[in-house]
């Protein structure tokens, strides 16, 4: 059905149809919530496989940023549908030539994957816990157990094989999910602005880097919240994955534009003109200029000096709010901006997103806001930290 905060102003030459924004901000939620479970997990995964001891602190915690975030991503996809009971029939009745129907596949793999990998970090500590706690919340964590209460030596080594397996396959997996949803956008030929080879590597990249930001501020406040110092080795390491990260981010995203405009196609007026025009704060000024330039200067500059203490904290952390607002920037430039681009090529809309309704911007940041209220529930009950488990362990309480 038609709504208000669908329609569209225009400009030139436009089609009927087009006269409508039919993938609004809830579109624009769904891949980057997906790029913060691919980034968070490559955090995790640096630490599991790769032997990153550095990153020991944030480890599990990042795991469990990933799980929540992969459990939220559906729920823009449903708000968005008009019958959202009706997504399952995409599982029931598959149609392999959709992009969109097989992520619902990909998606279930994905959240069966991280739980069971979560399962096993937090096995060890689930079982003690179990056997610590009376009452109902005893209860619960007995159930967690699966009926698997053995903590020996050699049990504890066949968890560390399955977890290590686990996060071997979850490395493709994480990244393939999200390069999935840049073949969504890059695969569709009749949008200009989406029709890119680059565009499976851009998100994937882009993913990397908003994950390990947003594992980089939840640290930090995490730990100004329990009053516990920052681990300087820890977030050091994270500043260099960023920094590294970006250099490749930018370098692509700046390919990508340049061969958009040097192609010169028909309509490519129209693009110079969208570009100079509605494009110039949200693109340039925010995506480019405060949100990827600036923090990437800074972190630079950081590096440069050796920094260390309170300043590289405050850096960092300021510096990696910034890239989660780029981030954030380049899904609603692409999402929003592919759509404000006529398909005749010779016309230009003007969407402006709605405060109410399903389709509007309170709905949008309330999906936003669920990952990190399932998170502070999460970490409740199985705590990341080492200290969290050892009092855990030893107190028997929550």
């Amino acid at each position: 059905m038609e709504t208000l905060a669908q329609s569209a102003p225009f400009t030139g030459y436009v089609y009927p149809n087009e006269t409508l924004i039919p993938w609004t901000v809830l579109i624009v939620v769904y891949p980057y919530l997906t790029g913060l479970v691919a980034g968070a997990f490559t955090i995790s995964s640096l630490y599991q496989v790769f032997g990153f001891q550095q990153l020991k602190p944030v480890a599990h915690f990042a795991l469990l940023v990933s799980l929540c975030c992969m459990v939220v991503v559906p729920v823009p996809l449903l708000l968005h549908l008009g019958r959202p009971e009706r997504a399952f029939n995409a599982m029931i009745t598959p149609h392999t030539t959709s992009a969109f129907a097989i992520f619902a596949y990909a998606a279930a793999f994905y959240v069966i994957l991280l739980i069971l990998e979560t399962w096993f970090v937090f096995r060890p500590q689930i079982v003690q816990t179990a056997k610590n706690t009376k009452g109902p919340v005893g209860w619960i964590y007995r159930v967690a157990t699966l009926g698997s209460d053995d903590l020996s030596e050699k049990a504890l080594s066949y968890d560390k094989k399955w977890l290590f397996a686990l996060a071997i396959i979850g490395i493709p997996g994480a990244h393939g999910l999200h390069g999935y949803v840049g073949f969504v956008f890059g695969s569709l030929k009749s949008r200009e602005w989406w029709s890119s080879d680059l565009m499976p590597a851009i998100f994937l990249f882009s993913a990397i880097i908003s994950g390990t930001a947003l594992v980089i501020v939840l640290y930090v406040v995490s730990c100004k919240l329990r009053k516990v110092p920052v681990d300087l080795a820890c977030l050091k390491v994270m500043a260099y994955s960023l920094w590294g990260f970006m250099m490749f981010t930018l370098l692509l995203e700046g390919l990508e534009f340049a061969s958009m405009v040097y192609r010169g196609r028909e309509g490519i007026d129209v693009i110079m003109s969208f570009v100079k025009g509605p494009l110039l704060v949200p693109f340039f000024i925010l995506q480019f200029g405060v949100g990827s330039v600036l923090p990437l200067a800074v972190i630079t500059f950081l590096i440069w000096r050796g920094t260390s203490g309170p300043t590289l904290v405050a850096a960092i952390t300021a510096s990696a709010c910034l890239i989660l607002l780029a981030v954030l920037m380049m899904r609603y430039n692409v999402v929003i901006g592919g759509q404000e681009i006529a398909k005749t090529g010779k016309g230009l809309l003007d969407y402006q997103p709605p405060i109410f309704g399903k389709e509007g911007l309170l709905a949008a940041g309330f999906v936003l806001v669920l990952p990190f209220v399932l998170l502070s529930i999460l970490v409740r009950f199985l705590p990341p930290w080492q200290e969290a488990g050892t009092a855990l362990a030893r107190t028997g309480s929550l």
